[in-house]
């Protein structure tokens, strides 16, 4: 249960569903309240879509490239680290994906869906927590389900956006954002040394 747990805690840091929040009530303040909801819907069933491609096929991508896992691991984290680092230290993710919108007519992919819900950092997560060789199917179905409870949680918020943002703010939103930054870097940090381990423990 406590596993469960950790793992759900850090989907939630990683796909962050308050900092969507403001993005969202951005992307569609020109809307009306169907078409609110129908952006909200779509974009947090295209970003699930999105995610289930990569803990699918996304191991198999990597290892046709032959980049080992040990490789994968470490690069992984670094990567999730310097995502974490935007979160914590950036304008936060409201105001960064807010300068994406371009065209309000043609938001719910870009960047409701994608980057804000399924950001890269949120692609290579659960990429590492569905690895064939550390997990088993059934290990991988639980976290898939997890993800999908998750966007469910945030297609919710999306839902009741008007209202979240009046009861927390958008500052308070923000700081909400470099919390979950500090989870994902300290998640970060263990899947690199995890890998360095591993690395110096083959070459010995």
């Amino acid at each position: 249960m406590s596993e469960l747990i950790t793992k759900l805690m850090f989907l939630i840091a990683v796909l962050d569903p308050l900092g969507s929040v403001p993005v969202y009530l951005e992307a569609t303040k020109d809307f009306d309240l169907k078409h609110k909801r129908k952006v909200a819907v779509t974009a947090s069933i295209t970003a699930f879509l999105v995610l289930l491609f990569f803990i699918l096929v996304g191991q198999f991508i990597l290892e046709g490239m032959e980049v080992s896992l040990v490789a994968f691991q470490i690069s992984g984290g670094v990567i999730l680290f310097l995502f974490a680092l935007t979160m914590i230290f950036g304008e936060g993710k409201p105001e960064q994906e807010k300068h994406m919108i371009k065209d309000y007519m043609h938001v719910t992919i870009f960047p409701v869906a994608i980057p804000s819900i399924a950001s890269p950092g949120a692609i290579m997560a659960v990429v590492l927590m569905t690895d064939n060789h550390l997990y088993t199917i059934k290990e991988q179905a639980i976290t898939t389900l997890l993800v999908l409870l998750v966007i469910i949680g945030t297609m919710a918020l999306l839902l009741g956006a008007n209202i979240v943002q009046r009861r927390i703010g958008e500052y308070g939103i923000t700081v909400i954002s470099k919390i979950m930054g500090l989870i994902l870097a300290s998640y970060a940090v263990q899947s690199i040394l995890s890998g360095l381990k591993v690395f110096f423990t083959e070459i010995n």
